[in-house]
């Protein structure tokens, strides 16, 4: 297995006095696809809120290709590499879905190939590029989690973090991202999955981490995981 290129240790994150992430340790080996699963309530989001520089944890350490990022603010963050697709396909509604995309070009490597980083993603989504003037608000929801996805990979990302990629879109268009997911990981970016569709979660990421109130409490390659390792771990029995 690769070196981890993402390593997140012990770490705790509050919501004033209530505690959503306990103390989560996990890594994501470089190259690899990582699901991160639990159920509603788990902290799975706060964690990937916390990794991503949008919430600072109150205890533990995150290393990013062996630097220590934790507490640093989102924007420092996804100049070093590190980018998340926050789930409810958040975009700029009444910009265009073109305007959208170069928004996530503001890091100065990516300034220099907004370009060939549009090509890039107009060939992952064509829908997008036949939209690319209209009002992102104009679009579906799982267009918009298209517009979203390609806005990060504008920041030319090391590794991504999605958070609840499927969470409301059609059983067609989670297939036909699922599958983008997969491309973006072959052309080499690393990739931590949160995802409540357990099944699938196992069957994209090849490493599985399971999270329950606010601890991770089950890793391990996801072919050598039970299904009943994975329910016991899932809903603590």
């Amino acid at each position: 297995m690769s070196e981890p290129i993402l390593k997140v240790e012990g770490v705790q994150a509050k919501y004033g006095d209530f505690i959503a992430v306990h103390s989560a340790t996990l890594d994501v080996p470089e190259g690899k696809i990582v699901s991160l699963i639990g159920s509603n309530g788990a902290g799975k989001s706060t964690l990937m809120d916390t990794v991503a520089g949008l919430h600072k944890p109150s205890a533990g350490k995150i290393y990013f290709k062996g630097e220590d990022i934790t507490g640093l603010p989102a924007e420092k963050i996804v100049l070093r590499g590190l980018s998340l697709v926050p789930q409810g396909s958040r975009c700029f509604i009444r910009m265009s879905v073109e305007d959208n995309l170069i928004m996530g070009s503001f890091p100065k490597t990516a300034r220099k190939n907004v370009k060939k980083n549009l090509e890039r993603v107009y060939s992952l989504f064509p829908v997008l590029k036949e939209k690319r003037n209209d009002p992102s608000g104009s679009l579906s929801g799982g267009q918009r989690q298209m517009v979203a996805i390609g806005r990060a990979l504008m920041t030319e990302p090391d590794c991504l973090l999605f958070d609840e990629l499927s969470l409301g879109l059609a059983p067609t268009i989670i297939k036909d991202i699922y599958a983008n997911v997969k491309d973006i990981n072959r052309d080499g970016t690393t990739i931590l999955l949160v995802e409540q569709d357990t099944q699938r979660a196992i069957k994209t990421g090849e490493i599985c981490h399971v999270m329950l109130k606010g601890n991770v409490v089950l890793s391990g390659l996801s072919k050598e995981l039970g299904d009943d390792e994975i329910k016991k771990a899932y809903f603590g029995i």
